[in-house]
Parts: C-alpha cells; sequence; structure tokens
C-alpha cells in the first residue's frame, strides 16, 4: 500500500534551513514596515500634517527624462521594483531548485494562490455592483498577502508555527506576488507605448547576458538594470514589472564548470542574499512611509471612509476572501487528490493560516493607487480598507495561531529531536543517515517512523485535536 502524500510536510533539511533564514529578514523586515506606518499614519493625524504631505508631494528626478516624481512615486515605482527583483529571485529558485520543482508539492501553494486572489476578488465585485463611479476598477486590491506584515504578526504573538506551515506562507505569498505584478501589468496599464517597451528589452537582454556568464560586476549591472526601469516607466507599463523581468534572466544553479548544482549557490541565491536585506530593511518600510499616511480625521471620519463600499469590499476581501478561498483551495487538492493533511496538523491551522494571509498591505496599496489616483478621495477610502482589514485579519488569526501556540511548541520539540554528528535532524534523514526530502519519503524508508515520537520526548496530540 502506498503512502499517501502529505500537505504541509516538511520538505527537504536545505531547504527547511534556507527558508528559515529568509523568515528571519522578513520578520525583521516587517517590524521595520510596521514603525514607518505607525510614523505616517501618527504624523498624517497629527497638527502637522501638511509638512508630511509636503514630503511626500516633493518632487525630484530630471524633468526631461520625464522622472520628475513625487517621492510616494519613487517609493512606489523605484523601491518596490527592489522588491519585486527580491520577489522574482525566489520564485525562480523555488521552481527550478527548490522543493516546488517537483509538481506534486508546487501544485497547493499555487492553487492556494489563486483561491486567494480569486475569490477576495469575486467579493469585492458582489459588494460594488452597481455602485458605478469605477469601483470596479479595484477588484485587484484585497488579492494581495504582504509576507513581511504577515511575519511580523507572528513574531508579536511568538507562535511556534511548524517549518512546514511557514514554508507554505512564504510560498503562497512569492506566487500571489507574481499573479498581483502580473495583474498590474496587464489590468492597470492606462496606455502602452511600444518603442520604449521595446528599447527595454535591448538592456534586459545585456543583463541576462551577463549573469549567464555569471558577470557579478555591479558597475555593469546596476546600470542595465536602471534603464531597463527607465524604459519599462516609460512604456507605461508599471515599472515594478522590470523588477521581475531581470529577476527571471538571473541563473539559479552553477555552471557545470563551476560544479554543477551540487557546488553551492548560485548566482540567484548570491543576489537575493545581497538585496534582501535591501527590500526588507529599507525599500519596503520606505514605501510603507509614504503609502500609508492617510488622514483618518477621528471617529467620524473612519466611519465615513467605511461607508465607501471600496472600502467595504477591501474589507470583505482580505478578511473573508482570503480565508474561503485559500481554505478551500487547499480542501480541494486534497479532496480530489490522494493527498492528505500532515498528521501533526490539523484543519485549525490551514484556517488561521489563510487568515493571516488577509494581511495585505505593501502591494495593496500600490494597486489601490493604480486603480483611483494617488491622493484621491477613494485612495484614501482604500488606505483605510486595507488598514482595517489587514489589522482585523491579524487580529482573528493571532487569536486562532495563538491559541494552538500549545500544540505548535510540542511539533517543535519533535521537529528538534536528536541531531546526529552530520548536523541534521533524524526527521530529515533515514536510519542509515541518507538525507529524505519530504516525510512521505522518511515514511517509505521507514514505515514504522509515521507518527513515532523521538526518544525522550512528549508525544504531540493527534491530528484531529
Amino acid at each position: 500500500m502506498s503512502t499517501p502524500t502529505r500537505l504541509f510536510s516538511r520538505g527537504s533539511y536545505p531547504e527547511a534551513t534556507r527558508i528559515a533564514a529568509i523568515l528571519r529578514k522578513e520578520t525583521i523586515g516587517g517590524a521595520l514596515l510596521l514603525v514607518g506606518t505607525v510614523i505616517a499614519l501618527v504624523w498624517a493625524n497629527s497638527p502637522w500634517s501638511e509638512a508630511y504631505e509636503s514630503l511626500r508631494d516633493t518632487r525630484v528626478g530630471p524633468e526631461s527624462l520625464h522622472l520628475d516624481l513625487t517621492l510616494g512615486t519613487w517609493a512606489a515605482d523605484g523601491l518596490l521594483a527592489i522588491f519585486f527583483f527580491v520577489v522574482g529571485l525566489e520564485l525562480k529558485r523555488e521552481f527550478v531548485a527548490g522543493d516546488l520543482r517537483d509538481p506534486r508539492r508546487a501544485a497547493l501553494p499555487v492553487a492556494a494562490a489563486v483561491g486567494g486572489m480569486v475569490v477576495p476578488a469575486l467579493l469585492f465585485v458582489l459588494v460594488n455592483l452597481g455602485t458605478g463611479d469605477g469601483a470596479l476598477r479595484g477588484w485587484a486590491i484585497p488579492t494581495a498577502t504582504d509576507i513581511a506584515f504577515a511575519l511580523a504578526v507572528l513574531a508579536v504573538i511568538s507562535t511556534h508555527l511548524p517549518t512546514a506551515l511557514r514554508t507554505f506562507l512564504l510560498t503562497l505569498a512569492v506566487v500571489d506576488d507574481l499573479l498581483a505584478i502580473t495583474v498590474i501589468a496587464v489590468f492597470y496599464t492606462s496606455s502602452l507605448a511600444m518603442t520604449p517597451l521595446l528599447l527595454a528589452l535591448i538592456p534586459l537582454a545585456v543583463f541576462g547576458f551577463l549573469v549567464q556568464k555569471r558577470i557579478r560586476s555591479w558597475w555593469l549591472l546596476v546600470p542595465l538594470a536602471v534603464i531597463t526601469w527607465v524604459l519599462v516607466h516609460e512604456s507605461g507599463v508599471h515599472a515594478t514589472v522590470a523588477g521581475v523581468l531581470l529577476a527571471f534572466t538571473v541563473p539559479v544553479v552553477r555552471s557545470q564548470a563551476a560544479g554543477g548544482p551540487d557546488a553551492g549557490p548560485g548566482l540567484a541565491e548570491h543576489f537575493e542574499h545581497r538585496i534582501r536585506p535591501i527590500s526588507a530593511g529599507f525599500a519596503v518600510p520606505v514605501f510603507a512611509f509614504f503609502a500609508a499616511g492617510v488622514t483618518i480625521g477621528g471617529l467620524s471620519g473612519l466611519v465615513e471612509s467605511l461607508s465607501d463600499p471600496v472600502a467595504i469590499g477591501i474589507v470583505v476581501g482580505l478578511v473573508a476572501g482570503k480565508t474561503i478561498g485559500i481554505t478551500g483551495a487547499t480542501w480541494l487538492v486534497s479532496r480530489f487528490t490522494r493527498a492528505e493533511l500532515d498528521e501533526s496538523l490539523g484543519w485549525p491551522d490551514v484556517i488561521g493560516l489563510a487568515m493571516l494571509a488577509g494581511i495585505g498591505f505593501t502591494v495593496s496599496l500600490l494597486i489601490g493607487a493604480l486603480a483611483y489616483g494617488e491622493g484621491s478621495l477613494r485612495d484614501e477610502h482604500v488606505k483605510v480598507g486595507v488598514l482595517v482589514g489587514t489589522l482585523t485579519a491579524a487580529l482573528l488569526a493571532s487569536i486562532l495561531l495563538k491559541s494552538r501556540d500549545r500544540r505548535y511548541r510540542q511539533i517543535a520539540v519533535i521537529e528538534s529531536a536528536d541531531v546526529n554528528a552530520d548536523g541534521v535532524p533524524d526527521v530529515y534523514q533515514t536510519e542509515d543517515g541518507q538525507q529524505v526530502h519530504t516525510v512521505d519519503d522518511k515514511a517509505r524508508h521507514d514505515p514504522d517512523w509515521e507518527g513515532r515520537t523521538p526518544p525522550g520526548r512528549t508525544a504531540g496530540p493527534s491530528a484531529d485535536s
């Protein structure tokens, strides 16, 4: 009898350690994002709010190149291109050399990301049907997940969320971001200038050629990346798309001449290691500072903003849509395949994770500005809707996941079971020391392992508890 595929299984040990390192950086970035958001909200609602607006609307850049942009626009178009470059690197790494190169393992986060996009969009449309005034242009606002914000919430509630769920959350958010940038490119490009778009292919191709030759010289690559960004921006396509396109040209594995995949991390991981701190520690927090500064106007202003169907649709989409879409997609994968939920987890864990994915901030604010115009009254309502929806989703997810924290602590004890001299935990190895990639592999090599408690440990609760 074959062992069924497990949803949310651990994955390989190298992948688990790499994901853990990424999550630590994203958690720090999430804390900085929260700081930037709070400063913006306090400043925008203080007696000195005009100074904040003046700073945000200050124009810098060469007018001759159509780059005399406000600081807020530079943050949205320029700094977020760095963010999406890292997203592109991570996505390519996952599907080329990560655990998601296996279509069976990739199916779940992709399906969940699609469900987490479709259902919120449908709920937003249902709330805004018949309202007119271009309200439906914002259908994509509640479809995005902010991984940095979500991980900052996890850090605050101090949950011992299992490695498999954290990995799933990160992968879900990365796929989610790719879908979001595709939506931005396709649905939020009002006018398209083909000449600069075609010209952008030249520096993009040269950049790709150099990185394929494993050339890392910043003085060659950075100017090419900037020229690509400028031409994409000039074409009318949102400039953040340039970040993803550049990332997709970077090789993930080493060439055979350099030792092949087993010789260590490739250029994509090298770039990611260098640029992720800039993205998480500077680009995203600065964008949040310029994007989140909405003048609420007290309780009456909050009520007025939330009376707009657009704001209501955003809150419903983030809180209910994400939960229903991700949980429903996960259930469908388990229902129509041979996959089963990992024995250490229960469906409340999936629901809590889906609620956590309702934390939409960075990309949601970006899409809101594109949909209704930066600085417009409806854009202000979008910011209130995103903030309220994000905080509500964060609160509900925190309550549910915190209630499961005792269970997660027991799982963490099992995951940190005896480590051999090679530094690899026993749960990632067969009895002869061979590394395995998944819990399913562990069970195939050692049929008695499934559900076994490591020596000297306390058994965790059953999956249906």
